[in-house]
């Protein structure tokens, strides 16, 4: 059938269904066919396979949505004679507007979403060579060393992979800083990581000047750089073996594909996993955009550049003139560039990195909000309306993108608007409470059914709101900002790997207390009225149970403001691999079945070899590799025993890594990255349908519980700041000095005397220095310099020793 008649049809039927949804009817038959509605999708949801059942479902689902839209336009709106309930009113149907906005582009991206065929595996003379920039800013060594050493790890042929380690924190302009201890720390972070580059096997590159942030960092990359194929991981991004095998044959079938785009995978949870305590249980927020929006997005040529874990043809870059930096985000401004030059995309849904996100609340909204003002940014100076080159699909794709994060503004005015009728009885929906529920009712059930039943596996009922709340508070003054001036925001590399030994309430909690109380307020006063007030009709309980949905939300939130303290200083994975634990001289078989980078869990059918008083509890742990080390010199894991627990017949250790040499971090990234189907196993354990009933239970729970975590914090913060003025009072008692005789007049101060200790005696009081735990951020670029060179002149003079004759280190002796 030609595409003109195919269009033909289908708009002919679009103009029937609106004219049909257009027809007035009374309020019961709404309810009526609503309810036959929702009735009909619960048994395509439980009955129905397939494409057809699923294009059936999401259709009986959007009339539903756009009876309820056409009631609010033609229906609702409050008289023009009353001008703040109608500007209110306009207001409140702005925002309902942009949620339709967003329903239908999320309808038609991800209707369908792409399941891509893997990659074809070509022969390893036919691939094309790679260059692997890890852009680095404020990272510690050790995970850079981390990153540093899987990248090299990675299965490729070894002449065809290039590790390139772009260092900002190292550059001439901070290394000749008018702050002589910056530009100290800068000159000693540069020589620290030039000698873990040449140990590491890796190639070292800093530039003259911090210009143009990360994207200004990489375009000095692709200078330096020859390989055909560009690989972008942040520092925390620790690429697993295979990342390479499972994603470059897909540029041999398409000469104009641009990038091959991966999932971000992450060991540890981010604020709101931890605070309420669903990490292990709950699919992570960015689960829904990897698993289900980018594959839709994929489907159209639309899946987008996420800043790592991606691969990149030097050749496109190159004609775009290198990676965009105009706005923040340069990740998305360069694939739309590239986009609109006729380039494709490819996204590969399998997790093949494994990342950190913030762990502290402040740490999470910052990164939001960078993410927020680059797309806005994008929007403002590069529309995608008007970009020439994109597909009308493109358009849409790139325009949900962008418009996605509005969200503050129509979060803000749902939480306030039922405010206005509960406090000042301003009406900004002309409705009764049959046709609240006839419509609104029965379109909310609709839209949580549709919802529920696209991205029930990677999304619980009510957590997205959630999330856009959390954020919301404070990216409504990002947005602002941007859209005042979009060429103003700058960027802010993110901290990661923060640490929190104790539980606290986040310093942005302020907000969220503040809007709670008045929501709480709101319920009172709402009921109150309801209960008490004359006059007052069944609306006013439509109203508070609007309220009430906010109340419960902020409730939750403020669970979210509690931090919790960290239960893994280090984030760890579960694997599954073989190794030896040699220790006080006997090797044993163990199983490793989590590992982190700085500690592990093995189990053994034996004993821990530890009996006498003088037995050592360090060892090494070394596993068969899956590879050819890219080093002549294997070394073992150096470890420490931390622990021994039975487990039936089995022993389980607890290893603590000790300080782990350079060419140890090839040992763990085998033995923790070597595997990539650890990320993908850890991911489908929680991909757990939640239905809509446990869904709200769950989230009632949580905006219950959330404001007694606060008072929880502040009751004890309020202790703690009484111990401590307790402790500020407690008089110094006077030290008494014993005199023979009372009388005795009291002596002339005399100068102290220095008493000389022997050499070996002021040794033994010295204290001793403790290596630093590698998963410690290192607290001075310049502490690491200094020993680094000490071990430098300490090898010197073994070396010098060694070359000696006999007799003189005899009589040295």
């Amino acid at each position: 059938m030609p595409a003109f008649l195919v269009r033909t049809i289908w708009l002919s039927s679009a103009i029937v269904v609106l004219l049909l949804l257009a027809q007035p009817i009374g309020t019961p038959a709404q309810l009526e066919l609503s309810l036959g509605a929702i009735v009909l999708m619960a048994l395509l949801w439980v009955f129905g396979r397939g494409r057809v059942a699923r294009s059936m479902f999401l259709a009986v689902g959007s009339l539903v949505v756009l009876r309820y839209l056409y009631w609010r336009l033609s229906s609702t709106l409050p008289p023009m004679s009353d001008p703040f309930g109608f500007g209110a009113g306009l207001i409140l149907l702005a925002a309902e507007l942009y949620c339709f906005y967003i329903l239908a582009v999320s309808l038609v991206v991800n209707a369908d979403p792409l399941v891509r065929v893997p990659a074809p595996a070509g022969d390893d003379e036919d691939l094309p060579t790679v260059d692997i920039f890890v852009p680095s800013y404020n990272e510690d060594r050790h995970i850079l060393a981390t990153t540093l050493a899987a990248a090299r790890a990675i299965d490729y042929p070894a002449d065809k992979l290039t590790v390139w380690l772009l260092d900002d924190g190292g550059t001439d302009q901070k290394c000749s800083d008018t702050d002589s201890a910056k530009a100290a720390e800068a000159r000693a972070r540069r020589q620290v990581l030039q000698a873990l580059c040449d140990d590491l096997g890796v190639s070292y590159l800093t530039r003259p000047r911090n210009v143009h942030a990360k994207a200004g960092n990489l375009n000095n990359g692709l200078r330096h750089a020859t390989g055909e194929i560009v690989v972008v991981l942040d520092a925390d991004h620790v690429p697993f073996r295979s990342f390479l095998r499972e994603t470059i044959g897909h540029f041999a079938r398409d000469p104009k594909l641009f990038l091959v785009q991966t999932p971000h995978a992450f060991l540890n949870p981010d604020p709101l996993e931890r605070n309420l305590q669903t990490f292990d249980r709950m699919p992570s927020e960015n689960e829904m955009f990897y698993a289900i929006s980018q594959c839709g997005l994929d489907k159209w040529n639309g899946s987008f550049f996420c800043g790592s874990a991606a691969l990149l043809r030097r050749a496109a870059l190159e004609e775009a003139g290198g990676f965009s930096g105009v706005t923040i985000t340069e990740d998305c401004e360069t694939a739309f560039e590239l986009h609109s030059r006729g380039w494709t995309s490819v996204y590969v849904d399998k997790p093949l990195i494994a990342g950190l996100q913030p762990e502290t609340l402040s740490d999470f909204i910052g990164q939001r909000s960078r993410w927020c003002q680059g797309m806005l940014q994008i929007m403002l100076l590069k529309n995608p309306l008007f970009k020439s080159g994109l597909k009308p699909i493109q358009r849409l794709c790139y325009m949900s993108s962008m418009t996605f994060w509005f969200f503050p503004l129509p979060r803000l005015i749902f939480m306030v608007a039922p405010l206005l009728y509960i406090f000042f009885d301003m009406k900004i929906v002309v409705a009764n409470v049959d046709e609240a529920i006839a419509y609104t009712a029965t379109y909310i059930a609709v839209n949580l059914m549709m919802q529920n039943y696209l991205y029930g596996r990677v999304r619980w009922p009510f957590v997205s709101e959630l999330y856009e709340y959390v954020q919301g508070l404070f990216l409504i003054k990002a947005t602002a900002a941007v859209i005042l001036s979009p060429r103003k925001p700058q960027f802010k590399v993110t901290a990661k790997n923060v640490s929190l030994d104790h539980d606290q309430l986040s310093p942005l909690a302020l907000p969220y207390i503040l809007v709670y109380a008045v929501l709480l307020a709101g319920m009172v006063v709402a009921t109150y009225r309801y209960l008490f007030e004359p006059g007052i009709t069944n609306l006013m309980l439509v109203v508070g149970l609007w309220n009430l949905f906010g109340l419960l939300t902020a409730g939750a939130a403020l669970g979210v403001a509690a931090e919790r303290r960290q239960t893994e200083k280090s984030p760890s994975l579960a694997v599954d691999r073989k190794a030896v634990l040699t220790i006080n001289g006997m090797a044993i078989d163990v199983a490793v079945d989590r590992i982190s980078s700085a500690r592990c869990r093995v189990r053994m059918d034996a004993v821990l070899p530890v009996r006498r008083s003088d037995d050592s509890f360090s060892g090494t742990l070394s596993v068969r590799p899956h590879w050819a080390m890219p080093t002549d010199e294997i070394s073992a894991i150096p470890v420490r025993v931390a622990g021994v627990t039975a487990a039936g017949e089995e022993s389980v250790c607890d290893l603590a890594f000790e300080a782990l040499p350079p060419q140890a971090y090839f040992a763990l990234a085998d033995l923790m990255y070597g595997d990539a189907g650890a990320m993908t196993r850890f991911q489908q354990r929680r991909r757990t349908h939640k239905d809509l009933l446990t869904g709200t239970l769950q989230f009632i729970w949580w905006g219950l519980i959330g404001p007694f975590r606060v008072l929880s914090c502040l009751s004890a913060r309020a202790e703690t700041r009484r111990a401590t003025e307790a402790a500020q009072d407690v008089p110094v008692p006077r030290t008494v000095g014993m005199r023979r005789r009372l009388n005795a007049p009291v002596p002339e101060p005399t100068p102290a005397q220095v008493v000389p200790q022997p050499m070996a005696a002021r040794a033994e009081a010295a204290p001793r220095v403790r290596a630093a735990e590698p998963d410690e951020a290192t607290s001075s670029w310049l502490q690491m310099m200094l020993e680094l060179e000490n071990a430098a002149l300490a090898h010197k003079r073994s070396r010098r020793s060694s070359d000696l004759p006999a007799s003189n280190n005899a009589t040295a002796g």
